[in-house]
């Protein structure tokens, strides 16, 4: 199936039947189509004997440790075709995971998210306000996880400024005269989410004390990367929602899950806080002693299937991540598919997200 057909369909309108049929088809033509195009990838099926004929759903697919584009170079294209090469987040000394990206995929990556966060936020661009400093983003070929979101996000904004400088610094007359300009508009707040708290809460904080405000009524904040650094200094999602309403009247904030090796395969939390799994993905919990599939409410490793992949083996994943399945096609929000929640890193598995590896470089 072509990844074309999929971006026709809108990303929450298929119920399990539905898009299992439709994710089965595309993975399975993924599966062969990186077989034949990448000898490592191809020596790993080979290596547990995967048969095709074995395969009835899409969550019959081998999945790849996603630890492994740590240690291997996985493409499935020349390497003249690759135009990015995008790096995960890791605190010193770590390995960094490589995702290799040819131009269609690259393409399909922004099409897909695209279609998933215009879901929530509606159509149309937005001033935006990036809680993050401009020299992140900085070789357009090969950067990290952290500059690849922001420029990712950054479609979204139709007049767009950096909040901080690179000393990580807010810039209150910048963000103020930004603010004015664009006043009466919906605007678009987007920035990871320890970063969020450490240098703009608590900077709004220490500012509502000497009486300089703002309002962001008219806002909507996106974050994600990671909250282990909040949760051990004891502040919830509900939380760091309600003090960012409290500090400058935030008119609604969304988590997100995903990783530099989805890119685009985002899983964005609804109003009723569920972090969702569009028709371009799925989600899937499994037991750690034999990887068979959890049910409804009980924890498991968190593995990701995406249908966009086509540079790299990508299209399914073991994480190294812990979450609960909370249901499927019956969220109170409408969105079908499944939907989840992330509750925290495996015992010993390195830190990865943006938030977090940032935090324990800050700390």
């Amino acid at each position: 199936m072509d990844f074309d057909e999929i971006l026709k369909i809108p990303p929450y309108s298929l119920d399990k039947t539905e898009k299992r049929g439709l994710l089965t088809e595309r993975l399975l033509d993924l599966t062969e189509h990186h077989k034949k195009n990448c000898t490592g990838y191809a020596r790993i099926l080979a290596s547990i004997s995967y048969d095709r004929k074995n395969v009835y759903s899409h969550k019959d697919i081998p999945a790849l440790p996603v630890r492994l584009f740590k240690e291997l170079s996985l493409k499935s294209v020349p390497q003249s075709d690759i135009v990015k090469t995008m790096t995960s987040s890791g605190t010193s000394g770590q390995a960094v995971s490589k995702i290799y990206l040819d131009r269609a995929t690259a393409s399909n990556q922004q099409k897909a998210m695209v279609k998933i966060v215009s879901d929530i936020t509606g159509a149309g661009r937005m001033p935006m306000v990036i809680l993050d400093c401009p020299s992140v983003v900085k070789d357009r070929s090969m950067f990290s996880a952290r500059g690849a979101g922001i420029l990712g996000f950054s479609i979204f904004g139709s007049k767009k400024i950096y909040a901080f400088d690179d000393d990580m610094r807010l810039d209150i007359d910048a963000l103020q005269r930004f603010l004015d300009q664009h006043q009466g508009k919906k605007k678009l707040l987007f920035g990871f989410t320890f970063m969020v708290w450490q240098h703009f809460y608590k900077e709004l904080l220490r500012l509502k004390e000497i009486g300089i405000t703002f309002d962001l009524s008219d806002a909507v904040l996106i974050h994600g990367g990671g909250w282990k650094r909040l949760v051990n200094e004891a502040v919830t999602q509900g939380e760091f929602q309600e003090r960012l309403k409290n500090v400058c009247r935030l008119g609604a904030s969304h988590d997100y899950y995903g990783m530099v090796e989805q890119t685009g395969c985002i899983y964005m939390q609804c109003r009723y806080g569920h972090l969702h799994a569009s028709i371009f993905s799925d989600v899937i919990m499994r037991r750690p002693i034999d990887l068979s599939e959890c049910t409804i409410g009980e924890r498991g490793i968190i593995q990701v299937v995406s249908s966009i992949p086509e540079s790299y083996p990508g299209h399914s994943l073991i994480t190294e991540d812990e979450g609960i399945l909370l249901g499927e096609d019956d969220c109170p929000c409408g969105r079908k598919g499944r939907y989840f929640k992330v509750v925290g890193r495996l015992k010993n598995a390195e830190i990865r997200g943006c938030s977090d590896t940032y935090a324990e470089k800050f700390g």
